[in-house]
């Protein structure tokens, strides 16, 4: 169980503490939905939680099955897509994952398992369409 404590603070935004660190941050509505747009929205935070999740995963399994790779510098690049129809909702979420060079060809395919499979990949709904490309420079 993790603790994490909010705040309605008014004005569409909310405050996100993680009550076992004190870390905390601020949500905002989107400008399209009459917020001010000016911090992470709630769905914004879906997108998000997926990318770290998807790499973070990645470097525990690496580390626990000794893949030899060093993940340091791995980019992720994150589109959240909102649906045109009602009711609002998460539609698509693409994910362009960029290794670093020197990630061995025979460990790819069990990266892409990792990141396929963690958490909060299997906890989106299945309505939402994952579009994820891994890409390795070689």
């Amino acid at each position: 169980m993790v603790p994490i404590s909010l705040i309605y603070n008014g004005e569409l935004r909310c405050t996100a503490t993680h009550d076992n660190s004190g870390t905390s941050f601020v949500t905002d509505a989107p400008k399209d939905n009459f917020g001010k747009g000016e911090s992470f929205s709630p769905t914004d935070l879906v997108a998000t939680a997926l990318g770290t999740c998807m790499i973070t995963t990645m470097g525990i399994i690496a580390k626990k099955e000794n893949l030899g790779v060093n993940l340091d510098g791995t980019r992720i690049a994150i589109e959240k897509h909102m649906s045109t129809d009602p009711p609002r909702r998460i539609a698509r979420v693409v994910a362009r994952i960029v290794f670093p060079g020197g990630i061995s060809r025979d460990v790819r395919p069990r990266l892409k398992e990792i990141g396929d499979n963690c958490p909060v990949a299997k906890s989106i709904n299945p309505n939402i369409v994952l579009d994820v490309v891994y890409t390795y420079p070689d």
